[in-house]
């Protein structure tokens, strides 16, 4: 964003109502999470840690989802205050909670945002009691159940704003049904892509990350904004046009942080995701560009059991020297260039489009 739009009128309109509709999506799910403890705990006050566990984790994030729901919904002539776009919004950060849970789970990290993941939280609870059993799998199934809770909150409180059979309601039923193949094809290709190192690899990376989050991220909550709003067909695919380039550049711009991003300012240990096995683009890219020597090392150690310090910096190395890293960087500049040529044609107010902008850099470019 350049100065003059940094201090215009519309900018400083801008600001505002996304600060008044942060703090009323703040308020719309702690209110919410606060009638669903009192449920839960009529149930039994012992389950109601699955809820805290739930409302500690919605208190963190960039409500990035959020926010591209909101500008969808205002793009497309809502009002900023309607109580339906806090719901879905609120939903769309519960669905994301699920997910979050959930993932860490299926990929073993202990940390999230710079805290102790669910399932390790629940794990440290498990052996400062002294509980019987093993602490791990009490960590991980108490993890799943209340990823689980949280999934069905998202729907419980998504109903509240888009009855069934409605456009954003057919929106936010395909969403989720995406980020489940998407996540199951991520856990597949830890297994069976360490057979089929083949020209396809980036393809079947690139699905997986549209799946999996680039389309939930950006695309799928503007969309639902603005359907909710009433936007007719050629405003969503605009809206598309423009989101999902943007959302897989933000895809790709986190698989780097994933290896590369400072830890104090990621939350999360340096060159997790080689810890965790992930198979992203950037490995993709070094499996078809490293030498054979360094493609076997990326084979045979990535998310090993007994993946060293040593095996992490040598992989990170391969990655930068095989020029994987600069092709991840040359994609995510070509998503952005697409994304915000798309955005220029936008069929909304100028304020509408400099947030989208200056929401879609923020994405990109981040460092955490």
């Amino acid at each position: 964003m350049n100065p003059t739009e940094a201090t215009s009128p519309h900018s400083r309109a801008g600001s505002s109502s996304v600060s008044d509709f942060t703090e009323g999506l703040n308020r719309t799910l702690a209110a919410f999470l606060t009638e669903q403890r009192d449920i839960v705990a009529e149930i039994s006050p012992a389950a109601v840690d699955l809820v805290s566990a739930i409302e500690s984790l919605v208190q963190g994030g960039k409500r990035i989802r959020p926010r591209f729901a909101y500008w969808g919904y205002v793009g497309a002539g809502g009002e900023p205050h309607d109580e339906e776009i806090l719901r879905a919004a609120a939903a769309l950060e519960l669905f994301q909670a699920a997910a979050l849970i959930h993932d860490d789970v299926i990929d073993r990290s202990a940390t999230r945002r710079g805290r102790p993941s669910v399932h390790k939280s629940f794990e440290r609870t498990h052996r400062q009691h002294g509980w019987a059993r093993n602490g791990a799998r009490f960590g991980e199934a108490a993890a799943i159940l209340a990823g689980d809770l949280c999934l069905s909150l998202s729907e419980q409180l998504f109903a509240t704003a888009a009855p069934a059979g409605s456009p954003a309601r057919v929106i936010f039923d395909g969403m989720r049904t995406q980020v489940m193949a998407g996540q199951y094809l991520d856990v597949l290709e830890e297994s069976a892509g360490q057979s089929s190192p083949d020209v396809d690899v980036l393809q079947r990376a690139r699905t997986v990350l549209r799946y999996k989050s680039a389309k939930y991220s950006t695309e799928n909550p503007m969309l639902l904004g603005g359907a909710l709003a009433g936007a007719d067909s050629a405003l969503l695919a605009a809206y598309s046009a423009f989101a999902l380039p943007i959302g897989e550049a933000f895809q790709l711009r986190d698989d780097v942080l994933g290896v590369f991003g400072d830890p104090v300012v990621t939350g999360k240990p340096a060159g997790d995701d080689l810890r965790e096995g992930k198979r992203t683009e950037m490995i993709a890219h070094a499996l078809l560009l490293a030498p054979a020597a360094d493609r076997n090392f990326v084979q045979d150690r990535l998310g090993a059991d007994d993946l060293t310090a040593g095996d992490i910096r040598r992989m990170s190395e391969i990655l930068e020297d095989s020029g994987a890293l600069a092709a991840t960087e040359s994609s995510i500049e070509q998503l952005s260039s697409r994304g915000f040529a798309a955005l220029d044609d936008l069929q909304v107010t100028d304020e509408v489009r400099s947030q989208l902008k200056t929401l879609g850099e923020a994405v990109i470019n981040r460092t955490a």
